[in-house]
């Protein structure tokens, strides 16, 4: 039968094309040897300075948060050279520029780390040379960024450079004018405080997400990663719409350790898919189906996204409370999920026991022991041990374990490719986190977030809901264009504060950390589903190219299986318990209740079986908004949702009841 040829939009084309030239360049394992040694130097002595900072003494942030980004910088352009882009071998001398620049930034702010230490911002002037690093810093750093990361973010960037020099032309009526910056103070803001380049977000890269980067190539080398993903391939294997259920374990197992939808989508997606298409998925459901499952990685605890260990540097609380508190919302996505594969699965007798569509693989019990880097580190990090010291611990476990089998054991050559791709992961993450450090330093200066609020308070009319309404498409937007971090680092800047105002005068006995938790969270998830949310959703076509299905289908299905994903932050600002926020553990139960209750419903509201078929739309209408309501808080909606739920309810268990007889018969 002929193919039919989809028309793609410009979105997709566009997403699918930095795709497969992402894979491109991943394939490109050849490259000279003086290229390669380089690499390999610049990122053990990259390795060396993290050790060095963690383990024997701190260093000045001046320092350590300058040869970071420095140290990155060299490696992605080593890695990925403009030379090799535009398939020019003059545009070496542009790379190795910028090569030398990086290492100039780096030495210049070690060698004069104790004249920055007594340094008065905002009173001593900007030196020339001061002026020199902060420049050539900004221009390597934005051709970076566009390098890696696409023109998006680097149109961002530049946008927000331009507003903070010609802010002050904007019309008198405009409610962003400001009176615009000094090109000295604009440099000084940007390399010598903390409010720039070296903020928060990149402290956060150099106090511990390098070490988990490492940590999980090591885990991945030493085999545990496969072993989580044949454990959740063995759980749910035999089960009605098995290998769908298999790819819903198996991916929020591994996306635990991983944090990445993409990745996630690479590494078990070529099991899960190619089995639930044979179970009888069309390709557009089953990549839909591994897409939703990977993005929840990001949002399950105990290891999330990068985007989590930046929060709890922001906004200053622990990374174990964060996990913690974001379990009961994680259950909730993944059991709604779940929930979804089974429905379908029965409404069109899909897999089951006599199925033949089984994972296979070697016994999983025996290799559980390859678990053990892993258990360890979540041991350690909600025992209250530092970051840093739980995952070089389980990163020394995973190579000692990798020498236990035969079949894992490591040459040093191989080590060292591990080492390699952990570092090369903490440099990348670290590109974009330096370039929003540039645009949070601007809105502060500027003052644009108070006047974002400003806005939003008087177009909402201070209520909370708009404001809501208006964060979650303002992430969703920035979530399409932007890698996760980087779209939830804007998203802070832009919309927190509002939320922050509006959600303290809701609950005014509540700590401010807690409410910035609360927000914080509301606006991490949509930048997360956005990888999952038309027009551009990169781990639903990365899923689509798997099952060489329509990009465009699987985006939409894609949407409508997380569902529950956009109902989720509304609940949990109306409802803090859903974040282990209450006074008593009943509350926090109750909210456990009404949580899973309301994504019973919604389950399937969304499939359409609920015990058996749903015939009618409006019962379907009906019962996803009974959903809608258990979720949200207040008298009015629990009774409409429960009435409504629970009549519905009644009428399809006497319909399969019904159906069950006549079957019998």
């Amino acid at each position: 039968m002929a193919e039919t040829k989809v028309k793609k939009s410009f979105f997709q084309r566009n997403a699918e094309k930095e795709i497969a030239k992402e894979e491109e360049e991943e394939k490109k394992v050849a490259m000279g040897t003086v290229r390669f040694v380089a690499i390999v130097v610049f990122s053990l002595i990259f390795l060396g300075m993290e050790l060095y900072n963690t383990m024997v003494r701190p260093l000045d942030w001046h320092i350590s948060y300058s040869s970071h980004l420095s140290l990155s910088l060299i490696l992605i352009y080593l890695y990925k050279p403009f030379a090799e882009k535009f398939k020019n071998k003059w545009l070496w001398i542009l790379d190795i520029a910028a090569i030398a620049i990086a290492i100039y930034v780096a030495l210049y702010f070690i060698k004069d780390c104790s004249f920055f230490q007594q340094r008065v911002m905002m009173v001593d002037p900007m030196r020339p040379s001061d002026i020199f690093a902060s420049c050539g810093l900004l221009i390597i750093l934005v051709l970076c960024v566009w390098r890696t990361m696409g023109m998006a973010l680097a149109g961002f960037v530049l946008f927000f450079i331009a507003y903070a020099f010609f802010g002050q032309y904007l019309p008198a009526s405009c409610p962003f004018r400001f009176s615009g910056m000094k090109w000295q103070r604009f440099f000084e803001m940007l390399t010598l405080s903390s409010d720039g380049i070296y903020g928060s977000p990149l402290a956060a890269c150099v106090t511990t997400i390098f070490y988990y980067f490492v940590f999980g190539a090591l885990f991945s080398q030493c085999g545990g990663g496969q072993v989580l993903i044949d454990c959740g391939m063995k759980l749910s294997d035999k089960t009605a719409g098995g290998p769908a259920k298999a790819s819903v374990v198996s991916s929020g197992l591994m996306g635990m350790v991983s944090g990445s939808a993409v990745a996630n989508v690479t590494t078990t997606g070529v099991f899960t898919i190619p089995l639930m298409k044979k179970a009888g998925y069309t390709p557009e459901q089953a990549a839909a189906v591994e897409s939703v499952a990977s993005t929840g990685g990001q949002i399950m605890p105990p290891i999330m996204g990068v985007g989590a260990f930046i929060m709890a540097e922001m906004i200053g609380v622990s990374y174990a409370k964060i996990a913690v508190d974001a379990l009961l919302p994680a259950l909730g996505y993944y059991v709604a999920v779940f929930l979804l594969v089974h429905n379908i699965a029965k409404k069109n007798h899909l897999g089951g026991k006599g199925s033949e569509t089984h994972y296979t693989s070697v016994p999983v019990v025996p290799r559980l022991y390859r678990l053990i880097p892993v258990i360890v580190l979540v041991v350690m990090i909600f025992a209250g041990m530092p970051l840093p010291t739980s995952a070089l611990v389980g990163s020394a476990l995973a190579i000692i374990i990798c020498y236990v089998s035969k079949e894992t054991r490591l040459a040093p050559k191989e080590l060292l490719q591990a080492i390699l791709t952990g570092v090369k992961q903490a440099a990348n993450i670290a590109i974009p986190t330096a370039a929003c450090g540039v645009m949070i330093g601007i809105v502060v200066r500027s003052g644009a977030a108070n006047k974002l609020t400003t806005i939003i308070n008087e177009v909402g009319n201070s209520h909370l809901l708009p404001a809501l309404v208006i964060t979650m498409i303002g992430c969703l937007i920035l979530g399409m264009a932007l890698p996760t971090v980087a779209a939830y680092l804007i998203a802070n800047i832009l919309f927190a504060t509002t939320l922050t105002n509006l959600v303290g005068g809701i609950y005014p006995d509540m700590s401010s950390s807690t409410v910035l938790l609360m927000v914080n969270m509301f606006i991490f998830y949509f930048g997360v589903v956005a990888q999952i949310t038309p027009p551009v959703c990169v781990a639903s076509f990365t899923a689509a190219g798997i099952a060489n299905g329509s990009s465009w289908k699987t985006g939409w299905t894609a949407f409508f299986f997380a569902i529950v994903a956009f109902i989720v932050p509304y609940a949990f600002i109306y409802q803090p318990a859903i974040l282990l926020q209450a006074n008593s553990v009943v509350e926090i139960i109750y909210a456990c209740v009404m949580l899973f209750i309301a994504v019973f419903f919604l389950a399937g509201g969304v499939s359409g079986y609920f015990f058996a078929t749903i015939k009618s739309p409006v019962l379907r209408a009906a019962l996803f908004v009974a959903g809608v309501c258990v979720a949200m808080p207040g008298t009015v909606t629990d009774i409409l949702g429960y009435g409504v739920g629970g009549v519905i309810l009644v009428l399809q268990l006497m319909l399969a009841r019904k159906e069950k007889a006549v079957q019998a018969a």
